[in-house]
């Protein structure tokens, strides 16, 4: 197992602000950042010691980039699989491996590996066109959400079908594109577990969280979660077995609904450091953000004690505007991510609010 050693250089394909945070964990354990993006002014370019502005689908510009580094990870599960292949090809190291993207970037291939894994999730099915629509949705019963099977997130890609009647309509509401159908899952809360797995096959589990969205986006996450232990030991069981069966490198979330009765549904993983998991930069010894750097570097994994109870916001289009009133708030932690212009639904950075400290007495 290659470890790296501080000055050597880490590659991370995509420049928004999880590639911006990773960035800034790299440069605490000593490591340099070269980010490859297509966007212009991204907010991790500009942390980062180099980056290349190219198309994913650039063979010269990520030939060179593979050279330039000593791995390579993502900021996001979005990345085109030939872009991950022409960077092997050229002889880099990419953690996490094909293999997790693969799975992510699917939801129909994403449920199956779930399932398979050890990580039961909500009943669904194959729609490949409107007329597929009625007959799911007399085995899920109404209402059923219908589902983009690839690049849906935030909400996105998303319609609700109640009747046979909004097949076309839901379809047409999707972009007409390969879905899934999924049976209405009458969950009391969602809770999400992050979880690191070093190069050595160590891991490490963070506290489990529990989150609530607003118009399909991240708006809060608390933690602890407010969920009984069976349950969120069943998540972790879960979770642990994704990890194995991935042979994974790195971070990894996965949001699971509770159901009435305790039991766990994932919903969907993320193979790379997570929204709900940003409250770690505060409240943990090492974060999400430096384990997944400490992972892909092959070096230990960071301790992942908590030292406080957690209430994270995201700060979403305009909300970012009250930076100053935020930082004014004792016990609260700020982050902005930099983007240079605030629109509906798109996140412009989080607050963290501390409680219950645990003072080093032991008080």
């Amino acid at each position: 197992m290659t470890v790296l050693s501080p000055g050597a250089t880490i590659g991370i394909l995509g420049g928004g602000q999880l590639g911006r945070m990773l960035a800034l964990a790299a440069a605490e354990l000593g490591f340099d950042v070269h980010v490859f993006t297509p966007e212009d002014d991204s907010p991790a370019a500009r942390v980062a010691a180099r980056c290349t502005r190219a198309a994913y689908d650039d063979t010269a510009a990520l030939a060179a980039f593979a050279r330039a580094v000593d791995v390579v990870t993502f900021e996001f599960e979005n990345v085109p699989a030939a872009t991950v292949e022409a960077l092997v090809a050229a002889g880099a190291v990419v953690r996490p491996g094909a293999r997790a993207l693969a799975v992510a970037q699917d939801r129909l291939l994403e449920k199956a590996f779930l399932t398979e894994a050890g990580a039961p999730t909500v009943a669904h099915r194959r729609i490949d066109g409107p007329d597929d629509i009625p007959a799911a949705l007399g085995a899920l019963g109404a209402p059923a959400l219908l589902k983009t099977r690839r690049l849906g997130y935030d909400g996105k890609g998303q319609a609700w079908v109640r009747s046979p009647a909004d097949a076309a309509t839901a379809w047409a509401s999707i972009g007409a594109a390969p879905a899934i159908l999924e049976a209405a899952a009458r969950f009391e809360r969602e809770i999400s577990v992050i979880a690191a797995r070093g190069a050595d096959g160590a891991i490490a589990v963070y506290d489990v969280c529990e989150n609530r969205h607003a118009d399909g986006i991240l708006a809060e996450t608390r933690v602890p979660a407010q969920a009984p232990s069976a349950t969120t030991a069943a998540a972790v069981a879960a979770t642990r077995a994704v990890l194995a069966a991935l042979d994974y490198v790195g971070v990894l979330a996965i949001e699971f609904f509770v159901m009435p009765d305790g039991a766990v549904l994932a919903n969907e993983m993320a193979p790379r450091v997570h929204n709900s998991g940003h409250w770690t930069q505060d409240a943990c010894i090492a974060c999400q953000f430096e384990n997944q750097i400490r992972a892909v570097a092959g070096w230990p994994l960071g301790d992942v004690t908590r030292f406080a109870d957690v209430r994270m916001l995201n700060l979403i289009g305009d909300a970012a505007a009250d930076w100053r009133a935020h930082a004014a708030t004792p016990g609260a932690a700020v982050h902005l991510y930099g983007k240079r212009e605030a629109r509906p639904g798109r996140k412009m950075g989080h607050v963290t609010l501390l409680s219950n400290l645990r003072s080093s007495n032991g008080g």
